[in-house]
């Protein structure tokens, strides 16, 4: 007489224990969020973008209006010996314009009144070929505090021969220099932070526009006082 079996609740695991009806087990849970939570995480994601969106909205005319430099660099057309001529017959003498080929490029040419400081000056800024900087000042009515105030206090450290002339050396030990030189009725002055080599070409280069121009004259009452 064979023995009742009843069947079995699913079929046999490798471990022998029987399979769960419908393999419920093995369905992965998906978490349910309430619709106010999910409402409230939309309108902080809506409100960010709406932040971004303004964010930028607001700084890209600032960056249409500054567009950068091309690769090469910014480089302005100054014809300085064209605004010298210009600033001759306001400056009362015909204004150096060292001509250095295209090894120094000027920024700025300009005739400065001297409101402030009471000495007028003609000024022209170059950028060296080493990248570095040298403002060049030009005056007929120099004066003990305006040279000075134009060397930033440096004392006199030596002098240095350039263009066929002696220039007196001012160095304030901090990287900043200068060459002055009085010559022809005027005082030139040349400070920066550029190497020795490139004060000395620009300085011969200065020397050589003096020698073409003509000889300043100015009288005792033009002087200004120290």
């Amino acid at each position: 007489m064979q023995e009742a079996t009843s069947p079995s609740s699913g079929p046999a695991q490798p471990d022998g224990r029987p399979g769960a009806a419908g393999n419920s087990a093995g369905t992965p849970v998906k978490p349910v969020i309430p619709a106010a939570a999910a409402k409230r995480a939309n309108a902080s994601v809506i409100g960010m973008i709406i932040a971004l969106v303004l964010s930028i909205a607001a700084f890209l005319p600032v960056v249409l209006m500054n567009p950068q430099p091309k690769s090469e660099g910014y480089r302005p057309d100054i014809d300085v010996a064209s605004v010298a001529r210009n600033a001759a017959d306001v400056a009362g003498f015909t204004p150096v314009a060292p001509d250095t080929g295209n090894a120094f490029r000027a920024n700025y040419a300009r005739w400065e009144a001297g409101t402030g400081s009471g000495v007028p000056t003609w000024e022209v800024g170059y950028v060296t070929p080493k990248t570095s900087f040298i403002a060049l000042v030009q005056t007929t009515q120099a004066n003990p505090t305006w040279l000075l105030q134009q060397t930033k206090n440096a004392p006199v450290t030596g002098s240095r021969n350039a263009g066929g002339r002696d220039w007196e050396l001012r160095d304030t030990g901090k990287g900043e220099k200068s060459m002055v030189l009085n010559y022809r009725g005027s005082t030139v002055v040349l400070s920066g932070a550029a190497q020795l080599e490139e004060f000395s070409t620009l300085a011969a280069a200065v020397v050589t526009s003096l020698d073409a121009n003509p000889a300043v004259t100015v009288s005792p009452s033009a002087t200004a006082a120290p």
